[in-house]
C-alpha cells in the first residue's frame, strides 16, 4: 500500500480542514458560561468534533475542556493527544495570525505548528484508515485539549471519567521520538515591602509577560521622574550599550519606557532575548526608590541570567535529558498591589525537586518573599527499547533518510499524562522550530509527510498488530 500517493490525494481536504481550524483565535482568556478557559479555545474544539461527526466517526464532549474522536471497536484503545488552543500571537508578523496564508507552499499561522497543523494531521491519518474500509484490532481515539499552553486543565477534566489508552502519542513536538520529558513546574516569587515610595525616580508599575512557558518580547516600566532628560539620556545610552530596541514616552513627571527583546518557548529561554530581564538590568544602575529597590535587589541576587536554575540551587544535569533550564515568562511590580516574579522552570530525572523547592523558601524568607502557586508535572519516561517507540521510529524511517535515535527534551507535550505515551513529531530534522515565536510556519509537504507517517504508524499498530509482535 502506497501511504503517500493516497495522502497525495486528501492534499486539498487536508488544508481546507486547517484552514478553517487555523481560522480560530483559540487563546485562552475569561472563563465564560460553557467556556472554562474562552470562547475561542472552545470553537476550535468543537469544529474538530464536527469534523468527526462529519466523517462518520463518535464523538464526545468533556466538560466543555477537551473532546474524542473515536474509530473502531474493541477492549483496547489507542491514543493520540493534540491540542487546539494556541499562545498569543504576540507583534512582528507579516500577516495576521488569525488568516492562514499559504506563501511558496508555506502555511503561515499561529497554531499551525504547535498544535493544528500536527493535530489535522493525524486526525486525517485516522480518516484515511476509514475511508480504506480495513478492519481494526482495537479502538484508536484522538483526544484534543483546549488548554495545553496553560494548566492542562483539558486533561485533568478529561481523564477524571475517561479511560486511560493502552498506548499512545502525542502530535506536538520532534521526530522521530521523543520517549521522555523534563518536569516542568510553574510558581509565583511574591514580593512583599513595608518601604515607603520616595526620591528622585519612583517605580509605579513593571509589567512583563503573559505566559510562563513563553519569552516575554516585551517590557514596559511606568515611572515618576523629577529629572526627565537626564533619564532619557542614561536609557538611551543603555540600549545602545545592550544593542537593544526601546521606547520613552513622557507625560509631564511621569514616563513609560519600554524594552523589545525576543519571544521564544519556555522551554529554550536562551533562545529568545527576555524584554522583562533586560529592563530590570536597567533599573538596577540608576536611583530607583527604596521599595523598588528591594525588587530589583531581588532580581539582581536570584532572576538575572539564571537561565541554569543555579541561583536556586536546582542546578542539575541527567545523562539524557540535559540540564535544568528556567524561563521568568511574567514579572509584575505594582506600588499598590501585588508584585512577584512568574517563573517556569524545567528539571531532568533525579532531581528532587520538592526538596530543592523547600531550601530555596527558607532562602528568600530574608527577603520578605514567598513562593505561591506552585504547579509541578514530574519527569515522564518511557524506556527507549519500548514496542511502542520501536514501531514509531521504524515507520518513520520508512519515510525519512535520517538516523538520529529517540530522544528527551524539556518541553511537555501530553504524551506526559499517558502511561505509556510519546511524542511522534510532527518537526523533522530540518524544520525551522517557530512555535510561540511570529510568523508561525509549516511547510505543507512537511504536513503531508507526517499524515503519510502518521497513517502508516496507525496501520502497523491497528491492522497489523504491530505493538502485539
Amino acid at each position: 500500500m502506497n501511504f503517500n500517493e493516497i495522502v497525495n490525494q486528501y492534499k486539498d481536504k487536508i488544508l481546507e480542514d486547517l484552514n478553517g481550524l487555523l481560522s480560530i483565535e483559540s487563546v485562552r482568556t475569561e472563563a465564560k458560561p460553557g467556556a472554562p478557559v474562552g470562547e475561542g479555545p472552545k470553537e476550535a474544539l468543537m469544529y474538530m468534533l464536527s469534523l468527526g461527526d462529519r466523517d462518520g466517526m463518535d464523538t464526545k464532549v468533556v466538560d466543555n475542556l477537551a473532546g474524542h474522536i473515536e474509530l473502531g471497536s474493541g477492549e483496547k484503545l489507542f491514543g493520540i493527544l493534540g491540542h487546539v488552543d494556541v499562545v498569543p500571537a504576540g507583534t512582528g508578523w507579516d500577516s495576521n495570525p488569525f488568516e492562514p496564508v499559504i506563501k511558496d507552499d508555506i502555511i503561515y499561522a499561529r497554531g499551525v505548528q504547535d498544535d493544528k497543523g500536527p493535530t489535522i494531521a493525524a486526525y486525517y491519518a485516522m480518516k484515511i484508515l476509514k475511508d480504506l474500509e480495513v478492519p481494526l484490532n482495537q479502538r484508536v481515539r484522538l483526544i484534543i485539549g483546549t488548554d495545553e499552553e496553560s494548566d492542562w486543565l483539558c486533561t485533568d477534566a478529561y481523564f477524571k471519567n475517561e479511560e486511560m489508552p493502552d498506548s499512545g502519542f502525542a502530535p506536538d513536538a520532534e521526530f522521530p521520538v521523543i520517549h521522555g520529558e523534563k518536569g516542568i513546574t510553574t510558581f509565583d516569587i511574591v514580593f512583599k515591602s513595608d518601604d515607603d515610595a520616595y526620591g528622585d525616580i519612583v517605580l509605579n508599575t513593571f509589567t512583563s509577560g503573559d505566559r510562563y512557558n513563553m519569552v516575554p518580547e516585551s517590557a514596559t516600566a511606568n515611572l515618576t521622574v523629577k529629572d526627565v532628560e537626564k533619564l532619557k539620556q542614561s536609557f538611551e545610552s543603555f540600549l545602545d550599550e545592550m544593542q537593544l530596541k526601546g521606547d520613552f514616552i513622557e507625560d509631564s513627571n511621569k514616563v513609560n519606557i519600554t524594552v523589545f527583546g525576543k519571544s521564544a518557548h519556555g522551554s529554550t529561554p536562551l533562545e529568545g532575548k527576555n524584554a522583562g530581564i533586560e529592563l530590570l538590568r536597567f533599573l538596577k544602575v540608576i536611583p530607583i526608590d527604596a521599595r523598588a529597590h528591594k525588587f530589583v535587589s531581588f532580581y539582581d541576587r536570584y532572576i538575572e541570567d539564571n537561565y541554569d536554575g543555579k541561583l536556586f540551587e536546582m542546578d542539575f544535569n541527567h545523562d539524557e535529558m540535559g540540564e535544568t533550564s528556567v524561563n521568568t515568562g511574567i514579572i509584575r511590580y505594582d506600588l499598590n498591589d501585588k508584585s512577584y516574579f512568574g517563573v517556569n522552570l524545567r528539571y531532568p530525572m533525579g532531581m528532587d525537586f520538592k526538596a530543592s523547592l523547600n531550601a530555596l523558601k527558607n532562602d528568600v524568607e530574608v527577603y520578605g518573599v514567598s513562593i505561591e502557586n506552585v504547579n509541578d508535572q514530574v519527569p515522564h519516561y518511557v524506556e527507549k527499547d519500548s514496542p511502542l517507540v520501536k514501531v514509531l521510529t521504524e515507520t518513520y524511517r520508512k519515510h525519512v533518510d535520517d538516523d538520529t535515535e529517540p530522544f528527551t527534551i524539556g518541553g511537555g507535550t501530553y504524551a506526559r499524562v499517558l502511561k505509556n505515551g510519546v511524542a511522534y513529531g510532527a518537526m523533522f530534522k530540518d524544520t525551522k522550530d517557530t512555535m510561540h515565536q511570529a510568523n508561525e510556519q509549516m511547510k505543507v509537504e512537511e504536513l503531508l509527510l507526517a499524515t503519510t507517517i502518521y497513517l502508516e504508524a496507525l496501520y502497523e499498530i491497528l491492522v497489523n498488530g504491530k505493538l502485539e509482535k
